[in-house]
């Protein structure tokens, strides 16, 4: 009897892989002292006790058992009241709302239900981590499209009209955009939904920092005319409400690709968790205060970030949403990663090298505003005294 072949045991796809480059520093500082953490983007505020406390209740009531896979009615009810009143986009809280394990677990099952091996995804460049491995590992092909800083990474529709091939199935828009804080303005919205519908394509937007915008309103793809039948939607309430270890999420999208997507949800999660969806209806229904409140905090950390890096010499033009700032650090001489090493071991200060966001993010750096005041100008502080070195 002949000998086994030893085989590897790790797919080509998760191989394919890189660990992300945002929890690498993270697991990094945590073993280290005085680290000041620009690192993470999660908010520093607690999620408001009344939406807490809708949760307990939920759990006293008893609440502890499967929803349906689509989610609560009520909660899908309050999310359809709250689109069509923000957006004037109505979906059917039966059939085209499905609540998710945050936006993320909305993105990689809406990638697995509509993507075939060898279709093409274009994501613009620099672009959320998780986009690229999601891709992959649905079997898809990322085609990245490049953004730059003079025109404030905003993607242009032109840019990903030249990227479009004939295995072009989807956009995948993080919209406020995640590293850069670059929003989409209407406009060119307007022509990329345009293009979209004249090469019929979809588009998954993920707009989960859609609350996070500070000097012009956000507009919602899916409410563009001809745009809500090819749009996948994800939004969530980790951002806004400060609600990021609920792990809540939504998708909205046509009947007949949600039915599609559901499978996939079905079968891998069942469900979001019952209590945190009390907790979301609480802050669907009651939490508007609380997001105005936290934006507000946002804005004024976000003018005084912006506003340091300016003074010390790493230029930083001012992200229009989210809470990331993106400053060049070209004046260094170091590439992100080294940067961003040397930062954290000199200055024990972390930040998110630019290059774990994608060839684009080359030369700059990731750091959330997502903190105490003090905290940022100690910040700023120390990694001025950095720049001084080695410049």
């Amino acid at each position: 009897m002949g000998s086994l072949v030893r085989r590897e045991p790790l797919s080509e796809r998760v191989r394919a892989i890189k660990p992300s480059g945002i929890r690498k520093f993270f697991d990094i500082a945590a073993t280290m002292s005085d680290v000041l953490s620009l690192g993470i983007g999660e908010p520093d505020f607690v999620t408001p006790r009344h939406i807490r406390q809708a949760a307990i209740q939920a759990i006293r009531d008893g609440e502890t058992h499967y929803t349906s896979n689509y989610g609560t009615m009520a909660l899908r009810e309050a999310i359809a009241d709250y689109l069509e009143g923000r957006y004037g986009v109505r979906y059917d809280p039966t059939t085209e709302i499905m609540v998710t394990v945050g936006v993320s677990e909305g993105v990689d099952v809406t990638l697995r239900a509509l993507l075939d091996a060898g279709d093409e995804v274009v994501i613009p460049d620099p672009g959320y981590v998780a986009y690229e491995a999601d891709v992959t590992l649905a079997g898809g092909t990322v085609v990245p499209v490049r953004t730059y800083v003079e025109d404030h990474f905003e993607v242009k529709a032109a840019a990903i009209e030249a990227a479009l091939t004939p295995r072009t199935k989807m956009l995948l828009l993080g919209n406020p955009n995640n590293p850069t804080g670059a929003v989409i303005a209407r406009a060119e919205l307007e022509k990329i939904s345009a293009l979209a519908q004249r090469h019929d394509l979809y588009v998954l937007s993920d707009e989960v920092y859609s609350r996070l915008v500070y000097s012009e309103e956000h507009s919602c793809i899916a409410a563009l005319p001809g745009m809500r039948e090819r749009t996948i939607l994800a939004d969530g309430f980790s951002k806004a409400y400060a609600m990021t270890g609920w792990r809540v999420g939504y998708l909205c999208a046509p009947a007949h690709l949600l039915e599609a997507i559901l499978k996939v949800h079905q079968y891998a999660i069942m469900c979001a968790p019952t209590m945190s969806q009390a907790a979301a209806l609480q802050a669907l229904r009651f939490g508007e205060p609380d997001v105005r409140r936290m934006v507000a905090s946002y804005n004024r950390r976000r003018k005084l970030m912006v506003k340091g890096f300016n003074a010390i010499g790493l230029p930083c033009y001012e992200p229009h949403g989210a809470f990331y700032a993106f400053p060049s650090i070209a004046r260094t001489g170091l590439t992100s990663e080294a940067f961003a090493d040397k930062l954290l071991h000199e200055e024990h200060v972390a930040v998110v090298p630019g290059s774990a966001f994608g060839l684009g993010g080359e030369g700059f750096v990731r750091c959330t505003y997502c903190t105490a005041r003090e905290r940022i100008e100690d910040a700023l502080t120390r990694i001025g005294r950095f720049v001084q070195r080695y410049s």
